[in-house]
C-alpha cells in the first residue's frame, strides 16, 4: 500500500510537473494542450539551442502550473526537439490537490526521466513524501526516492476516512 501510494503520488505530481507534459489518459507522454510560459525575461540562443526564462516564471498547461525563478529549455541539435527542461529556485508545482516543491527539477525527454532535488517534497491532500532526490521514470511509471547520510526518505500517509461512521467500533 505504501509503495503504491508513493508511486501514485510521484506519478501524479512529477510526471507533468517538470516535463511540462501532463500524462494523458491514453498513457502518451506529451499532451496536446498548449503550454503558456510567462516570465520577466526570455533569452534564446540558436547556437546553444536554449531558451532561458527568468524572473517570476509561470508555466501552465491545462490545470498544471509550475512556478520557478528560472527555466531553461534545451533542444537537441538533430531534430530541434526538447532534450531537457530544467527549473531552478523556488520550484513549485501545482495540479489540483497535488503539490511539489524543490530547489531544482529536470526532465530528460529521451529517457523519460524526471528528477526533483534540493529539498524535494511532494504532497497529495495531507500526505507527503520527501527525501534527497525524487526520480520518476515516465515510461515504466516507476519512482524512486533516495536518501543520504543527512536526509532520510520520509513518507507521511494519513488514513482515508471511509464511511464517516462515528459510531463504529474498532
Amino acid at each position: 500500500m505504501t509503495g503504491r501510494f508513493i508511486l501514485g503520488l510521484v506519478l501524479c505530481l512529477l510526471l507533468p510537473a517538470v516535463a511540462l507534459a501532463a500524462d494523458s489518459s491514453d498513457g502518451k507522454r506529451n499532451s496536446q494542450q498548449p503550454i503558456q510560459i510567462k516570465s520577466n525575461h526570455l533569452t534564446t540562443d540558436r547556437v546553444r539551442l536554449t531558451a532561458v526564462f527568468t524572473g517570476n516564471v509561470v508555466a501552465q498547461q491545462g490545470d498544471l502550473v509550475i512556478y520557478c525563478d528560472r527555466m531553461v529549455i534545451y533542444y537537441d541539435n538533430e531534430n530541434k526537439e526538447v532534450e531537457k527542461v530544467e527549473t531552478f529556485v523556488n520550484v513549485r508545482i501545482i495540479q489540483g490537490n497535488r503539490r511539489g516543491f524543490g530547489g531544482h527539477g529536470i526532465y530528460y525527454n529521451k529517457e523519460g526521466k524526471i528528477v526533483l532535488d534540493i529539498n524535494p517534497k511532494v504532497y497529495q491532500d495531507e500526505d507527503e513524501v520527501s527525501g534527497k532526490v525524487i526520480t520518476y521514470y515516465v515510461d515504466t511509471k516507476q519512482s524512486e526516492v533516495t536518501s543520504d547520510q543527512d536526509t532520510r526518505v520520509n513518507a507521511i500517509i494519513h488514513p482515508k476516512n471511509k464511511g464517516n461512521n462515528k459510531n463504529a467500533h474498532p
